[in-house]
């Protein structure tokens, strides 16, 4: 029996427009760990749980594996460079922007190119096809700013038309043990 073809499902994505993560995480050694991601979702709201999918054989993932804990760095629309940069695999991006890992962060917070951050621990990871799909709970959200998101879609990037405070947005304060990553960040 001849299996099926192989369908490209590039074009039906690059029309289903997301925003523009960076997942980050550090592994055992320390080293950080990156990769740009746009395969982020809502599990749960209570309690509060996201998925990311990373490819398989990824440095970023196999620390997020190693260690149980990642970091997603949701990007605003000046950060363009940044999720390109994360996108190319250069092997010295960290080296490239500015980022913080303090403690409470479960992986580098890129505090110039986010305007929110979440603080995740792993709760499972399995295996789909070349990529492994990761839940973690959310431990910690910091907001860096009112910023615009960065959103991708046909290929391109767009922004939102306009930016919104953390109220509206209805994202909480910070938690105590991120503040002081927070304010460390001058």
């Amino acid at each position: 029996m001849t299996p099926p073809p192989t369908v490209d499902t590039r074009p039906f994505w690059a029309g289903f427009p997301s925003g523009v993560a960076i997942v980050t995480a550090l592994a055992g050694d320390g080293r950080p760990w990156g990769m740009t991601c746009t395969s982020l979702c809502s599990v749960s709201l209570d309690p509060p749980i996201l998925l990311v999918c990373l490819r398989c054989g990824s440095p970023t993932l196999e620390a997020v594996q190693e260690t149980g804990a990642f970091c997603v760095n949701l990007l605003h629309d000046g950060a363009r460079g940044t999720s390109n940069l994360f996108a190319s695999g250069a092997a010295d991006r960290f080296d490239r922007v500015r980022w913080r890992a303090g403690p409470g962060a479960a992986g580098p917070h890129l505090t110039e190119a986010a305007h929110t951050i979440a603080d995740c621990a792993v709760l499972e990871d399995r295996t789909v096809g070349d990529h492994a799909v990761v839940m973690g709970r959310v431990e910690g959200l910091a907001r860096l700013g009112p910023q615009r998101p960065l959103l991708y879609g046909r290929r391109r990037y767009a922004s939102w038309p306009e930016a919104v405070d953390a109220d509206e947005a209805g994202i909480a304060p910070v938690p105590l043990r991120l503040a002081s990553v927070i304010e460390g960040l001058g």
